[in-house]
Formats: C-alpha cells, structure tokens, sequence
C-alpha cells in the first residue's frame, strides 16, 4: 500500500499546485496523455469502419493507452525511489495527477466574479463545465459551480488519491489517463459512440469506489461544517444518485445538495439544445454566491477527512 506517498503528494498538491510557469514551458501529464489519445483517435478512428469494427479498435486503443500509461509510471517511480529522498522526487511526481487547489481556486473565481457581475460568473463558469452558460441565470451559475466541485472533488481528488494509495504511481497515472480519455472520446456522438465506448465503460469502472467515497466524505465533512446536514447528506445520496445519467457523478452531487439544503441537476443546455436531467435534492433551488462558498468550506472539509482516513491507512497498513 503507498498512503505514505498519496499523503506526501496531497500534500505538495495543496501547498504548491502545479506552477502555471511549468505548464507553459512543459504541459502537464493531462495534457500530454490528451495528445496520446488524440493521435490513437485519428489513426484508429475511422468514419468508413462498421460500429462493430470501431467499437473494437476503441478497446484497442484504450488498451494501449494503459500499458503506456502504467508502463511509464512504473519507470518513473523506479526511477524516483532510485535517486536519494527518491519519496519526495516520487511525491512531486504523483502531485502532478491531483487536483485540490486547482479546483478550489477555479470555483472560488466562480463566486467572486459571480459576485461582481452575472457576466463574469458565468465567464469563470464556463471554464469549469461543458453546458451552455450563456443563457443562465445567477442561480444557474451557482448550482453549476457546486455540481462541478461536487464532482471534481470525486474525479479529480479522491479518485486520483485511492488508485495512488493502492497502486502507487501506475494506478494514478492509469486511472488518469481513463479519466482524460472518457471526457475527450466518451461521448454519445455519432463520432464516439462506438470508439469511444471502452473509455466511458471503464471510466465508470474505475470511478465506482471513489465516487461513494466521495459521498461518504462529504458527508463526514457536513458533521465539521455549522449548519450542514450529514443526515440529509447520506439520504440524499442513496436516493438520488442513482437518478443521475451517469452511475457515479450522482453520488457526490447528491451528497453537496443534501448536505447544503440545495436541489441542483435538471435540465441543461448543450450545443444549444436543452437536455432533460434529474434533480438532485430536494432544498432551495435558488443557489448564491453564499451557497458557492459555503460548498468550497464544505469541499475543504472533506478534503480533510480524506486525508485523516489516508493517514490512518499510512498508520495501519
């Protein structure tokens, strides 16, 4: 077990991020597994091919995308352990695939600009989301904002963090690159349904523990938060999450509303045409900046339980 090392890079992630300097000289593991999956899409992906065919030359690249990605973490952590205090080398590396203070400052934006102007909420909104923003209200963008953090906080923290204290560097690079590939190819597009089908399966896979642990976190860090619910919460969760067109976003989702007292999901917009959504919760639907902050306190929170539950692992293990 490696919660020693999830420890060590939550904590690095926290304190230092990923320096915007270093991403402009150099990308980031995102973004260069991004290119990987949109070189295998073009030589793989071919319109002329049957569904059948298409399907299958998905699971194909899917399956090089994980040897490669496995593969290449498992040099770098050899590597890292190799050099003298190789832990923080190694630390620094997996830091790279968690994302704590990105999304806390992306959605923290959401609220400051939301409180100066509609315009500016939904400007930082739409840095964060796939929908339509131009049509949103005040409210809209709020429950955008928290659904988003709800659900990054699942995808893009605790995910990253339990295939990291499990698996060490490979898991979270493999689960990384899934995860990049389901939300560039893991569409219901006449272009990805068939391709992209593998990715979406396994992304759903591999998210299935993380995402009702997020829940469980959430809720742990309702009991921290004056005026949050944890029983609302864990209801909330188990009725509603399954609800949810995806069989692991709700969960987390879920969670925020009932731990918030909010009613988010229902219908969004995308590419201009209004896709019916279930609701999620049953509070205030009118969402506000206060609402987005009071979510970030709650999301800080859990945060926290997560890394008291890997501290007790590093300890046990």
């Amino acid at each position: 077990m490696n919660f020693k090392l999830a420890l060590l890079a939550l904590a690095i992630e926290a304190g230092v991020g990923y320096p915007g300097t270093l991403f402009g000289k150099i990308g980031h593991p995102a973004t260069w597994l991004g290119a990987l999956i949109a070189w295998l899409d073009r030589r793989l992906n071919r319109e002329g091919d049957s569904f059948e065919v298409r399907r299958v030359k998905g699971l194909v690249a899917l399956a090089m995308l994980l040897v490669i990605a496995a593969g290449a973490g498992a040099l770098i952590e050899r590597a890292a352990l190799a050099l003298p205090f190789g832990w923080i080398a190694l630390g620094l590396a997996a830091s790279t695939l968690l994302a704590q203070r990105s999304l806390h400052a992306h959605v923290a934006a959401v609220a400051d600009g939301l409180a100066t102007s509609l315009e500016a909420g939904r400007a930082a909104v739409a840095k964060i989301v796939g929908r339509d923003v131009s049509a949103l209200d005040a409210a809209g963008v709020a429950r955008a904002a928290i659904e988003s953090l709800a659900e990054n906080f699942s995808d893009g923290v605790v995910a990253p963090a339990l295939w990291l204290a499990v698996f060490g560097l490979p898991g979270a690079l493999a689960y990384k690159a899934v995860n990049t590939a389901d939300s560039m190819i893991g569409h219901r597009s006449s272009r990805y349904l068939a391709f992209g089908w593998a990715a979406a399966r396994c992304d759903d896979l591999m998210n299935f523990l993380p995402a009702r642990a997020a829940a469980g976190l959430l809720t742990a860090g309702a009991v921290m938060l004056s005026g949050a619910s944890p029983a609302l919460a864990l209801a909330t969760a188990r009725r509603d999450a399954p609800n949810h067109a995806s069989p692991n976003a709700g969960w987390p989702e879920a969670a925020a509303a009932g731990a918030l007292g909010l009613e988010l999901g229902g219908p969004r917009a995308y590419g201009g045409s209004e896709v019916e959504a279930a609701t999620i919760g049953q509070g205030r639907r009118e969402a506000t900046v206060a609402d987005i902050r009071r979510a970030l306190a709650l999301y800080g929170r859990a945060d926290a339980a997560l890394w008291f539950a890997l501290a007790i692992g590093a300890l046990t293990a």
